[in-house]
């Protein structure tokens, strides 16, 4: 789906979301980790259910989803990740690895980006959540609908902070 867009700086998510995920691919890639896109271009277009089974059958560890926020109140900002219940009646047998995963990301992409650290949102509702068989986290960069995060999201050299952020989330979560 396409999501919001940059409310400032006129950016479709889906686009912000690419751009982000194939830096993140390669930075990944550079610390040593293989990594399974579930799209590399804006043509691509397969379900959320789809998503969780592609990177499962391709043997990954964890699934990092990578989104932007949108808000009716443009005065909302910052960062969060989403990640399954305890009570999570498919996949609540994920969740507390999908929980440090999804802590490790947030702590350490807002302590690279400056933005504020809204935590971690506990969800039972989303087939990109539901279908996973690994640890999975949503992290949701920011709020294009704010100001801010809009324009911080739409520059090339903060991207690269917020992606430094995320592969130093990553490299936490299997340091424990």
């Amino acid at each position: 789906s396409t999501g919001t867009s940059g409310s400032f700086s006129g950016l479709p998510e889906y686009q912000l979301n690419l751009n982000v995920s194939l830096l993140l691919k390669d930075i990944l890639e550079q610390h040593g980790y293989q990594v399974v896109m579930t799209r590399t271009d804006n043509d691509t277009a397969i379900s959320n259910k789809e998503r969780a089974e592609l990177v499962a059958s391709q043997g990954a560890e964890i699934c990092v989803r990578v989104h932007a926020n949108g808000d009716d109140s443009s005065s909302v900002s910052g960062a969060l990740t989403m990640c399954p219940s305890q009570q999570n009646p498919y996949v609540s047998s994920l969740y507390d690895s999908s929980n440090r995963l999804s802590q490790c990301i947030i702590d350490s992409y807002c302590a690279a980006t400056g933005f504020q650290n809204r935590g971690i949102i506990y969800t039972d509702t989303m087939t990109g959540i539901n279908w996973s068989t690994i640890p999975v986290t949503i992290v949701e960069m920011g709020f294009m609908t704010n100001q801010q995060d809009d324009l911080n999201m739409a520059d090339s050299a903060y991207r690269q902070k917020m992606v430094e952020g995320i592969v130093s989330g990553v490299n936490e979560y299997y340091q424990q």
